[in-house]
């Protein structure tokens, strides 16, 4: 099968604007640091509306999710990361791979999204199942050695997660920051509260690692020496639906500095393997399916599942209802949303003879976002733990599988997805074997300065005065 699958790169500044280097109305206020609440209501008058804010000067729309990694607020050595993350990247390693010198060789593997499968399921006409082995067919059929489903990874995630906030909660009465916890999963969400918000929030984001780069962990460690291999050796590729995991990817505690190696070394989105597809004019009735692979060098037989949750990992109910259990004794065996400004802000709360327990957010979208931070200022968040997602309706509708005409989301396909990723079934953390069996095979154990050093990591308060700003565009 022969492929030609050179293309112009995919970068974070995929932003339809007016002019080149135009910012959208939230990016120039955040650049000059005007958080005050007088800008937070000028962006609301202005038209923000479901995510989005139409420019003054130009019919088209600027989604602001999108706006939080565009190409004005990255620095130079992220841009140069984030645009050799394309097709050509995997094209070179697969040209170096056809080559006499073997040294030279590179094991290349990909781990796969959950939220990303039924993108192909429902641009196969296939079940996720069945859809999971035809992707995994192609990509070995063009000289991809290993496929993965990081689904495991995102329960590492959640475990550790859930062992956060039953210790954040637990010290809430002699320490500030420990409540509300934010999760951490999502890298514009991150790159938004690292840069722009600061100290205000950073002390209140979950220290557990995201799925993708726990992922880039335990492919970079634990298999690589498995394979007898060093990190350098492996050329790790995560299918994502979200651009902004390019810009997670490139993060400096992620890279190693002596092999000169990334845990994670190239993203492409859902949107660009299909193109690769496409490029390779092979229908999906004539790629071969293939299972997917286990890190332990066997086939996995326990098929594709999912974790609690709408489309995205599901880190607010699997930490309710183990802090629950662990805090107060109950089990919660259905979680009941009700449902505040719109479908993207809703709350889940824990109630015992008319007391409140425990009172979780789940806030989806710049909108929200922007609310939720506007109540934070004022001192007036009553949760313990929001689970924050810069796109609206979460994962599933990452810009780099869900996006359609004008920058919107394609509502259609993001419908069928959310029933293709309901149709799986649940597999709890703490029931999986494969993940019991890392925690000691890997880590040690769960405390170890193993587990630590692996599955966790820092966010940090990278804000200047605006005195410190030497060009007023820039944001970051």
């Amino acid at each position: 099968m022969a492929l030609n699958i050179s293309r112009a790169p995919y970068t974070m500044s995929e932003v339809k604007i007016g002019r080149k280097k135009e910012k959208c109305e939230n990016c120039t206020k955040q650049c000059n640091k005007k958080k005050s609440d007088e800008s937070i209501n000028s962006l609301q008058e202005k038209g923000v509306a479901n995510g989005e804010v139409r420019e003054s000067t130009s019919v088209q729309q600027v989604l602001l999710s999108a706006c939080l990694s565009c190409d004005g607020c990255v620095s130079e050595d992220e841009g140069k990361g984030i645009s050799q993350q394309n097709l050509d990247e995997i094209n070179h390693v697969l040209a170096i791979n056809k080559k006499c010198d073997t040294s030279k060789h590179k094991i290349l593997v990909v781990s796969v999204c959950p939220q990303s499968l039924p993108f192909f399921a429902v641009k196969f006409q296939l079940d996720v199942p069945a859809a999971a082995q035809k992707l995994c067919g192609f990509l070995k059929s063009v000289g991809v050695h290993y496929v993965f489903d990081s689904t495991v990874a995102a329960s590492f995630s959640i475990l550790e997660s859930q062992r956060e906030f039953v210790q954040r909660f637990r010290r809430k009465h002699h320490d500030a920051n420990a409540m509300p916890m934010f999760t951490s999963s999502c890298p514009g969400w991150i790159r938004y509260a690292e840069h722009v918000l600061g100290s205000l929030v950073t002390p209140h984001i979950c220290n557990s690692r995201s799925p993708q780069q726990i992922m880039g962990s335990l492919v970079k460690d634990f298999f690589a020496r498995q394979q007898k291999l060093t990190p350098d050796q492996v050329f790790h590729v995560v299918v994502a639906p979200c651009f902004d995991k390019k810009l997670e990817a490139v993060r400096e505690e992620f890279y190693n500095s002596i092999l000169e190696t990334r845990d994670v070394d190239c993203v492409l989105t859902s949107g660009e393997i299909l193109h690769l597809m496409e490029q390779s004019k092979v229908t999906v009735e004539e790629v071969d399916s293939a299972p997917l692979d286990h890190v332990f060098g066997e086939t996995s037989d326990s098929g594709v599942t999912r974790h609690e949750g709408h489309g995205s990992e599901g880190f607010l109910e699997h930490i309710f209802k183990h802090a629950a259990k662990e805090l107060f004794g109950l089990d919660v065996q259905e979680i009941v949303y009700k449902t505040l400004r719109n479908r993207d802000f809703q709350e889940v709360a824990l109630e015992r003879d008319g007391e409140t327990l425990l009172q979780f957010a789940a806030v989806y979208g710049f909108r929200n976002i922007q609310t939720l931070v506007h109540r934070m200022r004022k001192g007036k968040v009553p949760y313990q733990l929001v689970e924050v997602l810069s796109c609206p309706g979460g994962c599933l509708s990452g810009r780099g599988q869900a996006e359609g005409e004008g920058g919107r989301p394609d509502r259609p396909l993001v419908q069928q997805m959310e029933e293709h990723y309901s149709s799986l079934p649940v597999r709890l953390p703490e029931t999986n074997p494969e993940v019991q069996r890392l925690y000691q095979d890997w880590l040690d154990g769960h405390d170890s300065p193993c587990a630590q050093q692996c599955l966790h990591t820092q966010y940090k308060n990278h804000t200047q005065p605006p005195s410190q700003i030497v060009n007023p565009d820039i944001q970051w």
